[in-house]
């Protein structure tokens, strides 16, 4: 089952002080949003692997309801597909360092194309009219990285949700570059997985406290779907 969280009720208290109410996304542009999906990879989700993170497999029914939802209410889905290039082992080598020479090899064999690690997750709800993204990096936004900024203003995009795996490596990387690049960023809890409910818990505690918003599954599509009604209320031809 997805991680175990819940705020804590003295971060919500410190949110309601400085801003007068506990989420800073209590309705969205549905038309302006995006959902954004973060490596959910075999190599970053099946036991097998040196990066697997079996509580991945988890959430993705969540993901798939919340992408179903994005769709319906005028959103865009991304799925974001992590890719080591060679060469990477000298334009990042800071991040190979942090392997074996054994585990280095294994990291670039199986995040090629064409390799079964390398894959989306196969009960992901991946349809054609969804994006896929390659990225390089832990963030998507990072210069070199990915294409993601320019699909995004290309598709008007205001809000990023965040779902996937790591919740503390490259959703949390994503997530806050994100914010800091201007766009309303918000993590779902139970829509991210990591290897413990400790680094789970502290990386959307820090995030919520200080870069976005961070909700459950059932709040986010409950919202999104109120946002939709009044926008279509608001303006019948939407």
């Amino acid at each position: 089952m997805p991680h175990k969280f819940q705020m804590p009720q003295k971060y919500i208290d410190r949110m309601v002080e400085r801003l007068g109410r506990e989420h800073v996304q209590e309705t969205l542009e549905t038309d302006k949003t995006a959902l954004v999906v973060v490596d959910m990879q075999n190599y970053f989700m099946d036991e097998s692997q040196l990066a697997g993170c079996p509580v991945g497999q988890t959430i993705v029914d969540n993901v798939n309801r919340i992408a179903d939802v994005v769709r319906q209410t005028g959103g865009m889905v991304i799925w974001l597909q992590n890719f080591i290039p060679d060469h990477s082992t000298e334009t990042w080598k800071t991040a190979h360092e942090r392997y074996s020479p054994k585990n280095q090899e294994v990291r670039l064999k199986s995040m090629k194309p064409g390799t079964w690690p390398f894959e989306f997750w196969p009960t992901l709800d991946i349809r054609e009219e969804d994006h896929q993204i390659i990225k390089r990096r832990y963030s998507a936004f990072i210069q070199g990285s990915s294409d993601i900024e320019l699909i995004l203003t290309d598709n008007g995009i205001e809000n990023i949700l965040i779902c996937g795996v790591a919740t503390n490596v490259c959703c949390d990387s994503t997530a806050r570059d994100a914010m800091m690049l201007n766009y309303r960023t918000l993590m779902v809890a139970d829509g991210c997985a990591t290897f413990s409910d400790e680094e789970h818990a502290n990386a959307l505690i820090a995030f919520y406290t200080n870069f976005g918003d961070v909700q459950n599954t059932d709040e986010l599509c409950a919202r999104l779907e109120a946002s939709n009604r009044r926008n279509v209320i608001a303006d019948p031809a939407h």
